[in-house]
């Protein structure tokens, strides 16, 4: 059993006016086999969070760790970090220009098992993974996400979690822009990978539509840099009626 523990986590971030403090100290440990759901208004951290996670550089933590079965992923760079288990699913997929998905999907692949997988079971895996977010096979021809629509982005990144399959997914608002069939495959391929029963699921979200497609163990409330409050999925329906504003007003104080 595998277990992500984020301990104290202080980020900051260098801005015109100087360095701003972001995240103020989150304690959250997300076991294999768990859903988390983290959710909370623009400019809570709640993105802050999965790229201090992932080890994007624009952010410094100041103090704390992150924990992937016990070993502190803060001190490795960003494809060690991959290559211990961990997997981003980013709000704004980026563009590759002239590096193909499927070269892009092997060349990861490659890099995180430490060996080259059989080319030909690997294009049968490809196209079956495309095939099941409903993505033609000919997108493995195309340069990463480049003309990509909003939705078919983010069911690429959906392939890409199936087929490298870490130990826990950190996916940063990966309902943000897709309509109502979009969501349904997106969600389908989460539930697939989480099916497995020993992976585990950092879902970041502002709005509790997905939450019907994707049922989580736990629900946080994310304001200001911290977390304000977790339950269960009667909290996601909690905030759906009456949103955040008792939290950031208890922020504010």
């Amino acid at each position: 059993m595998s277990k992500l523990e984020i301990k104290n986590l202080h980020v900051s971030v260098n801005t015109e006016d100087g360095e701003k403090e972001i995240l103020r100290g989150v304690d959250l440990t997300v076991n294999s086999g768990e859903v988390h759901a983290i959710m909370g208004p623009n400019g809570s951290g709640k993105s802050t969070l999965a790229y201090s996670i992932a080890g994007h550089p624009k952010y410094t933590v100041t103090d704390g760790e992150v924990l992937l079965d016990g070993e502190n992923i803060l001190e490795l760079s960003v494809d060690e970090r991959a290559r211990a288990g961990l997997f981003l699913a980013m709000q704004y997929p980026v563009e590759v220009p002239g590096v193909s998905v499927a070269n892009f999907l092997r060349t990861a692949k490659t890099a995180i098992d430490g060996e080259a997988p059989k080319l030909r079971t690997w294009v049968k895996d490809v196209n079956a993974a495309l095939e099941r977010v409903t993505l033609d096979p000919s997108f493995a021809q195309r340069s990463v996400n480049e003309g990509f629509s909003g939705g078919e982005k983010k069911r690429h990144e959906i392939a890409q979690l199936e087929l490298l399959n870490p130990k826990f997914a950190v996916l940063d608002e990966t309902d943000s822009g897709l309509d109502i069939d979009a969501l349904r495959v997106v969600s389908e391929g989460v539930n697939r990978y989480t099916e497995q029963r020993d992976r585990g699921v950092l879902l970041i979200t502002h709005y509790t539509r997905i939450l019907q497609y994707i049922k989580p163990d736990f629900v946080h409330v994310f304001v200001a840099g911290r977390l304000a409050e977790s339950g269960g999925r009667e909290l996601a329906d909690q905030l759906e009626a009456q949103g955040y504003d008792k939290y950031v007003k208890a922020a504010a104080v």
